[in-house]
């Protein structure tokens, strides 16, 4: 595959890639997996992935925001310290941020509270959004049509829903990030079909790396750990998928990363 790729969402600030984080930024890069986008997951994530990406100009980006999971943490503090972040200019979107119901690790009023500012922190600096959503299609479809107008780009990362689910996305604007969940013969059976209702133009990939290592990799890696240079496999399955070649994929989905984040 001659076409570069970009990983719209990596964990590169893990602890498992703790003691080879440079070495997964270069053997990314070996495979034409480069830029790389770091997902942002919390107020003290997002600036240490901030604070990483600026000693690799061009090769990674970072989102800045709150996951569901961590938003009892938030306070109106944060949302001025995200801002801060925001005006960096390797910091390509706001998030990762969204509703999760399945594992409600904060409360839910509070994750729909902090899930409102930064979408409205998106709105008003213009940036895009990085979105999270489990179980939670109906309050999270009705928070961002408030938003209806006001709001520019945004991406459901890790999309694993249904169809109906996806066909509202679609609706509404929003593009598609698909990762190796596709490759899942038990979890990932219906995004084999869904993925061909998502237009090229809409359409993403990752990793979200270190998690969701595709169960089908073959050799599988010995520590089980995913990484951005495993891209090329998630390409080959959607190809696979919607009958297109994987450097038509390549091509197509990394074109449009790179107008959606601007980079």
């Amino acid at each position: 595959m001659n076409e570069n790729m970009i990983d719209i969402g990596v964990n590169l600030l893990h602890r498992s890639f703790q003691e080879d984080r440079e070495q997964v930024v270069e053997r990314a890069a070996q495979a034409g997996v480069s830029p790389l986008i770091i997902t942002g997951t919390s107020l003290r994530s997002s600036q240490q992935a901030a604070s990483y990406a600026v000693r690799f100009p061009g090769q990674l980006y970072t989102t800045a925001g709150v996951h569901p999971h961590d938003a009892k943490s938030c306070s109106e503090s944060t949302l001025r310290d995200l801002k801060k972040l925001a005006v960096l200019p390797h910091v390509v979107a706001i998030g990762e941020c969204g509703l999760d119901y399945n594992r409600d690790f904060s409360p839910r009023d509070v994750q729909k509270r902090w899930f409102e500012e930064q979408a409205a922190l998106a709105c008003e600096l213009q940036m895009p959004l990085f979105l999270h959503e489990r179980e939670a299609h109906h309050d999270f479809a009705a928070i961002l049509k408030q938003f209806r107008g006001r709001l520019g780009k945004a991406v459901v990362h890790c999309f694993t829903g249904s169809s109906y689910e996806l066909r509202t996305y679609l609706n509404m604007g929003f593009h598609i990030g698909i990762t190796g969940w596709i490759c899942d013969e038990r979890r990932g059976k219906h995004l084999r079909e869904l993925v061909k209702s998502i237009p090229l133009d809409r359409l993403m990939l990752e990793t979200d790396a270190p998690f969701l290592t595709p169960r089908d990799m073959e050799p599988k890696p010995a520590n089980g750990r995913n990484e951005p240079a495993f891209l090329p496999h998630v390409v080959k399955a959607v190809s696979d998928c919607i009958g297109r070649s994987p450097e038509e994929v390549a091509r197509a989905t990394t074109q449009t990363a790179r107008l959606f984040f601007g980079i």
